[in-house]
């Protein structure tokens, strides 16, 4: 709620020195570019690669724009992640800033890119990115190159969280440096990611700022509980404002919403950063807020049901309970939507004041007999199923259409 406070003086800086090498010249940043377009294109054309509403076998995905103006988020699910049947690669992206939803569409396609390099280099295994590179034409930066360790630590055949954990961190780092050299200005804006990578009965969760990742599953005595995957990395966290401040940079909450703890420059009020690490934002990259990620692992049980990975605007008004509760009512299919809708019903209830954030959300199933009732396309996702919420009341048909 409230990513960031916008600042005139910055918005309206047209120049950069990022990505100039040092050498003081400026150059006018541009906000596309038709490598970038083609770039898109191919991704979009990747078999199993979902990045809109709809569901699969697997997964259900729904995003809705709220009422704070263009929608910044993004989402993603790729299934056969890395040419590997038993790996699924999801997550969601909340831009935040004037250029935040270039930016939250940026990381949604690149990163997997340099998840699966790393992963490969580190890896030592040459065909990681065979099928890939058949239909994307990517070729690692010469940045990337240096990342390497000297000795492969395991092949990409196996699960070891070590390479994994290394993996996501080097891919972050790789992201953001793209991002300081790429045409989208992102000196004051970016984007958070939640992303989870699935391989056979482990999952690795990789979190950058405040969106996040819970857990549903059934104790012993089959009740439904909620386990938090992901910390909020929030500037009001001890280790985050500890770290911000030995920076110089600033964190107070304003007087009309002293709930949320912001970030600011040393001696200027803005950019008011209401989370502590992110992708771009490299007005505070000098002052304490970071893009490495937390990477946590956990091995899935026969207890273990589905994940959920949200931006936001569903956690600001929905606790992690509730959460695994409507998503355990409704059809898997149509799971991520009734939840996204229950959240908006939610904003209007709780937040009647407040401006409905945008909703993103990927449901991650482990039941193999989950059967689809929606048709999945990534031009044409239409379906219909019956949709049914502890919020939102009785049973209906909703017809499930791209934005």
């Amino acid at each position: 709620m409230g990513s960031c406070l916008s600042s005139p003086a910055l918005e309206s800086e047209p120049l950069s020195d990022f990505g100039n090498g040092g050498n003081g010249k400026r150059r006018r940043l541009t906000t596309s570019s038709s490598f970038d377009n083609r770039m898109e294109m191919k991704l979009h054309r990747v078999p199993g690669r979902i990045f809109l509403n709809g569901s699969t076998h697997f997964a259900s995905l729904y995003c809705k724009q709220g009422k704070k103006g263009v929608n910044q988020d993004a989402m993603l699910l790729w299934e056969n992640f890395c040419s590997k049947g038993d790996t699924i690669f999801c997550g969601v992206f909340d831009g935040h800033g004037p250029n935040g939803h270039m930016v939250s569409k940026k990381v949604r396609d690149s990163f997997p890119l340099k998840l699966i390099a790393q992963w490969d280099l580190l890896s030592n295994n040459k065909d990681g990115l065979n099928d890939l590179s058949q239909c994307i034409s990517y070729e690692p930066e010469e940045t990337e190159s240096t990342l390497v360790d000297a000795k492969p630590i395991a092949t990409c055949h196996e699960f070891d969280f070590r390479t994994m954990r290394k993996s996501f961190l080097r891919a972050c780092m790789v992201m953001d440096k793209d991002l300081k050299l790429h045409d989208i200005d992102c000196y004051c804006s970016g984007t958070t990611a939640v992303t989870l990578l699935k391989k056979g009965q482990d999952l690795v969760i990789g979190n950058v700022g405040d969106s996040r990742a819970v857990l549903g599953s059934r104790d012993h005595n089959d009740s439904l509980i909620a386990t938090q995957l992901t910390i909020d990395l929030k500037p009001n966290l001890p280790r985050e404002v500890e770290r911000i401040k030995l920076c110089k940079g600033r964190v107070f909450a304003l007087d009309n919403e002293p709930q949320i703890a912001r970030v600011w420059l040393p001696d200027t009020d803005c950019p008011g950063l209401a989370m502590s690490r992110a992708f771009g934002d490299f007005c505070l990259k000098d002052f304490g807020v970071i893009s490495i990620p937390d990477v946590t692992h956990h091995h899935l049980t026969e207890n273990d049901k589905f994940v959920v990975l949200a931006t936001d605007g569903v956690w600001d008004v929905l606790s992690n309970k509730e959460v695994v509760d409507i998503v355990a009512s409704t059809p898997q299919s149509c799971a991520a939507r009734t939840l996204v809708e229950s959240a908006i019903q939610a904003w209007k209830t709780k937040l009647p004041t407040c401006k409905v954030d945008d909703c993103s959300v990927v449901c991650l199933f482990f039941d193999s007999d989950f059967k689809s009732t929606c048709n999945v396309d990534n031009s044409t996702l239409i379906g219909q199923c019956p949709k049914r919420s502890p919020l939102l009341g009785a049973k209906k048909i909703v017809r499930m259409e791209p934005k």
